[in-house]
């Protein structure tokens, strides 16, 4: 499994600008999201994930997303070392970067 651990970085929406916080765990001998938004940011829909895929260093996946009933967004997560690269592509927001996010050491 890659890209276990707890990710940090900035995103930049017409919604939302600041850190996001999320990790990838595991589950059931799957992967296993969350996402956090700084305290007092709005509340982060609830997002399920699906269809995720390991190809080298590089997550694929499909989230479902409660906000958009019925729609899909793809995910795109990249790693080397300690740092994470990737996207989602959201319909009608479009393609969120996510560049530069590093793992949280604890």
């Amino acid at each position: 499994m890659i890209g276990l651990g707890t990710w940090t970085g900035k995103v930049n929406t017409m919604f939302f600008s600041g850190d996001v916080t999320f990790t990838i765990g595991e589950k059931d001998g799957g992967y296993d999201f969350s996402m956090n938004l700084p305290e007092g940011a709005a509340k982060l829909p609830e997002f399920s994930f699906r269809e995720i895929k390991e190809e080298g260093d590089t997550l694929r996946a499909v989230a479902e997303v409660s906000l958009l009933p019925g729609k899909t967004v793809d995910v795109q997560l990249t790693f080397q070392d300690d740092t994470m690269n990737g996207f989602l592509k959201v319909p009608f927001l479009g393609k969120i970067d996510l560049k530069n996010f590093t793992r949280v050491v604890s």
